[in-house]
Formats: C-alpha cells, structure tokens, sequence
C-alpha cells in the first residue's frame, strides 16, 4: 500500500469515527434534553378525550378498575379526605373518584379527570346520566339512588324488570327516565309513588280541609343554604338570612326537604304556616353556640313582633351534641325558649323521644296500619312517617325527589314541627311541654307500635284552652 492510499484510508476511517461521535452526541443530547413527558402526556390526552367523547370515561359511572384498563397503572395511588376521595395519577394527569355518597359502601366512581395545562375534561358533570348497562346499576347506593346527579339519571337503556327488589329502595326524581312499562317490574308506577309520596298522611289533609293548616303560625328552621323559590314552598318563606355561609358554597339538598314537609303546599303538615330561615354551614355545627345565637335572635324578633308575625317553633334538623362546646349554653337557651312559648325541635330532644316509620308503598296513607318500623325496636313515645316520601329537591324549582327505604330523623323534625303549628293555630295559648306530652299521650296504638296521630292531637290540644 502506498503512502497516499494509507493517508486516505485513515482520513476515511476518521470521518466515520467523528459521523459515528456526532450521532451519538446527538441521540445523546436529545435524550437528555427532551422532555421525557411529553409524548406519553400528549398521547394520554389523546386517549382520554376519545374515551370521554366514547362515553368510557362517564361522569358517576366509570371505576377506577376500569380507568386503568384504559390508561395503564398509574404513577401514584392515593385516598383522601377520610377515605372518601381516591386520586390516580398519571403524567400530566389526574384522576378523582368519589363513592357515590358519604355514607355509600358502593364503589368509587369517576368525578373528575384533569389534564395539566388544560383544566378538566367533561366528562358529563352537567349532564345527564345515562346508565349503559345492567353492570351501572351497581355503582349507584340506595341513598344517591337516581336523583343525587345536577342533570338527573336514565335508565331507558336498561331492562329493569329482574330489578324490583332494588327500585323499591331506590331513591329517584321527577326528571328520572324510566324504560318503557314492558321493561319495568310489574306494579312499579315511578309516577305514581312521586304523587302518593307527597300526602302527609294519617289525616292531616283532612285537617287542612277545615281550615287547620297553620296559617298565622311562625316557625324558623336552621339547615343549610336553600333554593328558596322552589314552587312548593317560595310564598312561604318570610325572610330568608345566611349565617356563616361561604359564597362560594352550593346550594344543599338538605333544606328543600325540611322546608317541604313543615309547609309544603303539597307535602307539608303545616302549609299555611310561614317560615323564617336561617341557613348556616352545616346542618350539625361542632359549636352549640351558633344554635343559641339564633334562638336569642329569634326571642328577640318576638319581643317586636304583632301576635301574627311571632315565631312559634324551631326546626333543627340535627342532634345537638353534649360533646360539643356550649352544651351548658344551648340547654339553657332552649329553657328559656320554652318558657316563652317557643318549642324548639331537634333530632336527639329528651322531651320528644319519637321513631322513624315507612309508609307501605301502594297503601292507603291515611290508615295508620299501612306503616311499619324500621328503627331499634326501642320503646318510643310516638313515631312519625319519613320513608317512601316525596319532597321538594335542590336539583330544580320544579323538581320532587320520592324518598325510597330509609330516612333519618332529619325528615321527622319537621313533621313534628308542622304539628305543633296546627297545635299553635287552634290554641295559641298551649305551652311546648304540653304539647309535645300530646303527641305521646294521643298517639295510635299499632302493632308497629305508637304512632302519631294527628287528628286525636289537635283535638286534646283544642280542650287545653
């Protein structure tokens, strides 16, 4: 080999060494300076907004099981707020779950999907729900049932009837959507048991149709925020006043209820009656104080106040805790209300011990008999119908929740409540320890054991004047 063909194959092999070093700088240098993220964030995206358009990502419906099916593991796994929110995150992405109520032991399902950079996918919180299939049934509890949703529930795609056992206990609205009757369990009429719901019961329309309805009776409710102009009860709310609420707080489901069983124009005791409402935070507050703030406050507007304007009850929808601060407080204020002729109703009152009945649905409401217990089997002095109820709901001012299986004793207050204003309006000058030892003394003696009894009530309140 000669000198020059020597030189240049070693100016060769030395080039495709330098070519060799700069591609593998290159790589090198892409590899480090790249974003590691970046495709597996844009093909993430990519997955979750076909799957939210597929309908695979849905708003109350999706598990996390099957969010991993779609997405792989993801980077991290972790429950919150008390174990009622799960996270899954993934890059550049989270995903929340909650189960479908606080007090579910269903599932979790899917809340919220959020891309980093993007906000949250829809993924049909506004929406209505559509249940796809049998297997959707599953993720929804007897107490979200298929009303606890801002667009409501449809089950037009589902054939229902292997399912009646689980509609009984269901809980729905006026905006759910059924299939059609050839796919329902026979005998379930949603229509029908939303109408029946709305009867009081035991009586009380009758009383109504002479003239008993609490007209010229005040009563004050404490709950939380309100959707004051909903049809049942808007032109019965007088005054409407927020305490410690935070702006930015939602409307409750809770209030509507409460509201509509005292002096609802179709589910209410007392429908004449008028209302002042004081809506807090919560329903139980960790401070008694703030429950005897407002009954000074509300001692204080009768001092004021003509004979038709006096607050005569008070609904608390909640039991007031001897384990929370002002307890000493609280059981002197209310004293003093009841020495002032206001009888002030809670969920744990020492003077009303009251239980909880369900009306048999398709039975005669009127007729005491149609009722059964489902509470402890204690010895009560009197109980009061909640279960198989319809109310008016926060979803809509037009919208009625039906109260299948089960309710506290938040929706027993305020029957009570709507009593003591018919008691209020035919006697103004009964005292509260008397009338809530009427309640218990009057009551109808069934093999459900006593249950209140309306009708016997106002007339042995009649002959204490």
């Amino acid at each position: 080999m000669t000198i020059t063909s020597a030189h240049k194959l070693y100016a060769k092999s030395t080039l495709m060494r330098k070519t060799f070093l700069l591609i593998i700088f290159g790589l090198l240098r892409v590899s480090v300076c790249a974003e590691p993220d970046t495709a597996t964030k844009s093909n993430l995206s990519d997955i979750i907004s076909r799957a939210a358009a597929e309908g695979k990502l849905a708003y109350r419906l999706t598990t996390p099981e099957e969010v991993k099916e779609l997405l792989g593991q993801p980077a991290r796994q972790e429950e919150q707020d008390e174990g009622d929110l799960l996270v899954l995150e993934y890059p550049g992405v989270e995903v929340k779950f909650r189960r479908q109520s606080k007090v579910s032991s269903g599932p979790f399902t899917l809340r919220w999907v959020i891309i980093a950079g993007s906000g949250d996918v829809d993924i049909g919180q506004e929406r209505q729900i559509v249940l796809r299939n049998g297997d959707d049934l599953k993720k929804l509890d007897t107490w979200g049932g298929f009303w606890n949703a801002r667009g409501g529930v449809s089950l037009v795609n589902l054939d229902l009837r292997g399912h009646g056992k689980l509609l009984e206990e269901m809980r729905f609205d006026s905006r759910t959507k059924w299939p059609e009757p050839n796919k329902m369990p026979e005998g379930f009429d949603p229509v029908r048991l939303l109408e029946e719901g709305k009867n009081p019961g035991l009586g009380i329309r009758g009383l109504h149709k002479q003239g008993i309805d609490g007209r010229g009776v005040g009563i004050a409710i404490l709950d939380q925020r309100l959707l004051k102009n909903h049809v049942e009860y808007a032109d019965r709310i007088l005054q409407y006043e927020e305490i410690g609420v935070p702006d930015d707080q939602p409307l409750q489901m809770h209030g509507p209820p409460i509201v509509s069983i005292a002096v609802g124009k179709n589910c209410g005791v007392a429908p004449k009656a008028f209302v002042f409402y004081y809506a807090m935070k919560a329903t139980a507050m960790p401070d008694n104080a703030i429950y005897c703030d407002i009954i000074d406050k509300i001692i204080e507007h009768n001092e004021n106040a003509g004979a038709l304007e006096r607050i005569r009850v008070v609904n608390i929808s909640a039991g007031i805790s001897s384990e929370n601060a002002n307890f000493t407080r609280w059981q002197e204020t209310q004293r003093k209300a009841h020495k002032l002729g206001i009888l002030v109703v809670t969920t744990t009152s020492p003077y009303l011990y009251y239980g909880r009945l369900n009306r048999i649905p398709g039975r005669d409401p009127e007729d005491p008999n149609n009722y059964y217990n489902y509470g402890t089997g204690k010895p009560y002095s009197f109980m009061v119908p909640v279960g198989n109820k319809t109310t008016a709901s926060h979803n809509g001012l037009q919208v009625y929740t039906y109260w299948a299986g089960r309710c506290g004793g938040s929706w027993a207050a305020p029957y009570m409540v709507g009593l003591a204003a018919l008691a209020f309006q035919v006697n103004p000058d009964a005292q509260p320890q008397t009338i809530a030892k009427q309640l218990a003394k009057t009551a109808t003696h069934t093999k459900a054991g006593p249950i209140v009894n309306p009708r016997g009530f106002i007339e042995s309140v009649k002959r204490l004047k």
